[in-house]
């Protein structure tokens, strides 16, 4: 199986995108703060991803699936990335880090706060040397408040924003999903910071620091939850396949088994699924005949696009339903999702090379598209912590081999 896609056409050598020929350094481990470094890379910034010579990353183990020994969350969490190693708590670690700051643009971090300060490295020291460093610090409560000190995971992060409240069945405890949403909306949300404080720098000449909380992050997508409790005493909870009030809007299975997903809770889609059903009296129903009705009529409407659904298969429905311009889709598996037309005509499923290595694994492309200044997968996440110390140490700080070796000996990188 080794080898079997097709390697990348972009060479590491030649980034593209939009932040090409930005520095960043990454910090921390587990998810987070790598996903943040991961989306600068795959929009051309050089990121130099740090670990403690003697604490790898956890990432590199993790991961479901496994081949020759080596597990791929990390090919893809990592990738686009030069790995070097760094004890930031040793004096001369500290001395090369702030060398490096002094050439960078950005500093990732997610350590629990005050970590940074702890080794004489917070963000008023790094200022002193780059006064136009941008910072992204997440955590899991932010660096300030009363709880600012407590250590967070996604999963807590999403019990306390009230998102996991929202998630599974009426009655039932609160399922998390297969992933990491906590920490996959608080790295996004510091790309989005840094990015604005880039744009900030650009007329002011200062950086700043971009403090995300895990917790905060999930708290802002949850859209109408706030303001629908405070206007009105609604506490949202979970609603199953569906959203109250949003009909109809669910799954329904087909005659051959797959799960289809309608969604047509817009009155004008409404009236083109009931035409299609060779139902067309539906629409003018007093029961459904806007989003308000349906939304207090869901049981029924559901039951009768799931009588018709069980009728035809999969295939039938979503023809059926594209050609009157109704929104359908499958819930596909991962292995639907590898082979889907869509997403493989718009680069979404690429190979990861990892370099050194005889070992290529697909993962997800590049989000967003850029037409003129595309990112890209250049390479997958280095196999060795310090794979590219010496690249990184003498094209940024000119150390010489045997100043790396004795860095080395003495357990500094």
């Amino acid at each position: 199986m080794r080898g079997r896609h097709v390697a990348p056409t972009t060479d590491d050598a030649e980034r593209t995108g939009p932040l090409a020929g930005m520095l960043v350094l990454e910090l921390g481990t587990l998810i987070a703060g790598p996903f943040a470094g991961r989306l600068l890379g795959d929009m051309g910034a050089r990121v130099v991803k740090i670990e403690d010579p003697g604490r790898p990353d956890p990432l590199r183990t993790w991961g479901q699936g496994e081949r020759d020994g080596r597990r791929h969350f990390w090919t893809v969490h990592a990738r686009n990335k030069e790995s070097v190693t760094l004890d930031l708590r040793s004096e001369d670690g500290a001395a090369l880090f702030r060398d490096l700051v002094a050439r960078a643009d950005v500093v990732v971090e997610n350590f629990r706060p005050g970590t940074l300060e702890k080794w004489g490295l917070g963000p008023d020291r790094l200022h002193e040397i780059n006064p136009g460093l941008v910072i992204g610090r997440v955590s899991g409560y932010g660096q300030t408040g009363p709880q600012a000190t407590r250590a967070g995971y996604a999963s807590v992060a999403e019990g306390v924003s009230g998102l996991r409240h929202l998630n599974g069945f009426p009655d039932q405890p609160p399922p998390r999903m297969a992933l990491s949403i906590g920490d996959t909306l608080g790295g996004m949300f510091a790309v989005q910071g840094i990015l604005a404080a880039l744009l900030s720098r650009a007329t002011t000449g200062r950086g700043q620091v971009v403090d995300v909380a895990l917790t905060e992050a999930c708290l802002a997508v949850q859209e109408s939850v706030i303001p629908d409790y405070d206007a009105a005493g609604v506490v949202r909870g979970p609603s199953g396949t569906r959203l109250e009030g949003i009909a109809p809007s669910n799954l329904y299975r087909a005659a051959d088994g797959p799960w289809v997903i309608i969604a047509a809770n817009q009155d004008t889609v409404f009236r083109r699924l009931c035409a299609a059903m060779g139902r067309p009296e539906l629409a003018e129903d007093p029961r459904f005949v806007d989003h308000s009705a349906r939304g207090a009529n869901q049981d029924q409407i559901d039951a009768i696009i799931s009588d018709w659904a069980a009728e035809r298969t999969a295939e039938e429905i979503r023809a059926t339903l594209e050609a009157a311009g109704v929104v359908v889709g499958p819930v596909n598996t991962v292995a639907d999702v590898v082979r889907d037309e869509q997403f493989l005509s718009r680069g979404m499923i690429v190979p990861h090379t990892v370099p050194g290595v005889d070992d290529t694994v697909l993962g997800p492309g590049v989000v967003p598209v850029l037409d003129r200044t595309p990112g890209a997968v250049r390479r997958g996440g280095a196999p060795e912590p310090g794979f590219d110390n010496a690249a990184v140490y003498s094209d940024l700080l000119g150390l010489d081999a045997a100043r790396l070796a004795e860095l080395a000996d003495r357990g500094v990188i």
